[in-house]
């Protein structure tokens, strides 16, 4: 299994705060929650390093979160949660939207997680096909 299959890498069709401003209104007016924003350009320039633009977008939603974390036998894929969405510059001049792809990881885990996990996979696509310069990742 390669890499790009596990982590999407997609151009978007828009400007860096664009991009950020779309997924945060998209997210949010799908019932998806932002339990935090990561500026890691900020970040790292506190600690004197100069990186172009840089945001991680947590998502969560409780219907998907909630039922996996009170069995103890699905409490693992925490390591997964919230949802994560970066958004970043590279030095083409572009915007990039990366994201775990989820609905493929579901293959792999059956039962109820890869349930879960393959339909907050095909919401995350949905909320990115806005922003996206191609066609979102197909549904698992």
């Amino acid at each position: 299994m390669e890499i790009s299959s596990v982590i999407q890498e997609s151009e978007s069709r828009f400007g860096f705060d664009e991009t950020v401003q779309k997924i945060h209104e998209k997210a949010e007016g799908t019932g998806w929650k932002i339990p935090a924003v990561h500026d890691l350009q900020q970040t790292l320039k506190n600690n004197d390093i100069d990186v172009q633009e840089v945001t991680v977008i947590e998502l969560c939603k409780p219907q998907y979160s909630g039922p996996l974390m009170k069995e103890d036998t699905s409490k693992f894929v925490s390591a997964l949660m919230p949802c994560r969405i970066s958004v970043y510059r590279k030095t083409d001049g572009k915007s990039y939207v990366s994201r775990i792809n989820s609905s493929m990881l579901s293959m792999f885990m059956g039962g109820t997680i890869g349930e879960v996990m393959g339909q907050s996979g095909n919401e995350i696509e949905l909320i990115l096909k806005e922003v996206l310069a191609e066609e979102p990742l197909p549904d698992f």
